[in-house]
């Protein structure tokens, strides 16, 4: 059974790299989303619809259900190809399923991007500067020595771009109004991971209400944070493991 990885923003698929390592399989496969590590393909809307209906089209080419999982806005896709198409489905695993609450608020420089000239001006500092100094900034922001050069070697200006489209079009009340439909989602069996230390995502209580409505299993990670598959990528594979089982 094939076992997908989608990644979040402003990432590539190098922050699944010690995850992938401790579940020593040959049947995964990580999926970067256009604009995140891959080019943006002519004519792609880098929007919340845009990238879901893109992960739909990537999973009905594998031809058969896939146990998806997702990190960031990787994880937000994967919720809304659960809600949408289950039959791509024989499991999904998201650490942002509290983003689809209803008392969810965007963090600060989430609301930032999501303004205009302001994100214009946010964005270019957050991606751009010398390797070096997105490395500085990363490793600041908790992203683990491991992966950190693969993310910030992936930064660049076709990001910044998909950055600003994709949280604008994700402005609330958007996110809200899809997360009517996260009871769909239990259609497969589902994980929520959360990361205790995250503080992008929502509440603990959110997370676990959301989790709830979705008919997925809340599994705590206590002491992590929004990386966590790299930051102890050991614990990570138990929990997938056990799940997957």
């Amino acid at each position: 059974m094939t076992i997908v990885f989608v990644h979040g923003n402003p990432e590539s698929a190098a922050i699944w790299g010690p995850l992938l390592d401790e579940l020593g399989r040959d049947d995964t496969v990580c999926l970067s989303p256009p604009g995140f590590g891959v080019p943006v393909p002519p004519g792609f809307e880098a929007t919340v619809t845009g990238y879901r209906d893109w992960l739909v089209g990537e999973l009905a080419a594998i031809g058969e259900p896939v146990d998806l999982v997702g990190h960031d806005w990787g994880g937000a896709h994967v919720v809304n190809v659960a809600m949408a198409r289950p039959d791509l489905l024989r499991s999904w695993v998201s650490d942002v399923v509290g983003v689809f609450d209803p008392d969810y608020v965007w963090h600060q420089l989430a609301q930032a991007w999501q303004t205009p000239e302001v994100g214009e001006k946010s964005v270019a500092g957050f991606t751009g500067g010398t390797l070096e100094q997105r490395i500085q900034g990363l490793t600041g922001a908790g992203i683990p020595a491991s992966v950190v050069t693969g993310v910030a070697e992936a930064m660049n200006d076709e990001m910044a771009q998909c950055i600003l489209a994709l949280y604008r079009s994700a402005a609330q009340p958007v996110m809200a109004e899809l997360g009517r439909d996260l009871h769909k989602a239990a259609a497969r069996p589902g994980l929520s991971i959360l990361a205790t230390e995250d503080q992008a995502v929502g509440s603990d209580e959110i997370r676990r209400r959301a989790a709830d409505r979705a008919g997925a299993r809340t599994e705590v990670l206590d002491g992590l944070n929004h990386w966590w598959m790299a930051q102890d990528p050991a614990r990570a594979a138990a929990v997938l493991k056990d799940f997957l089982r």
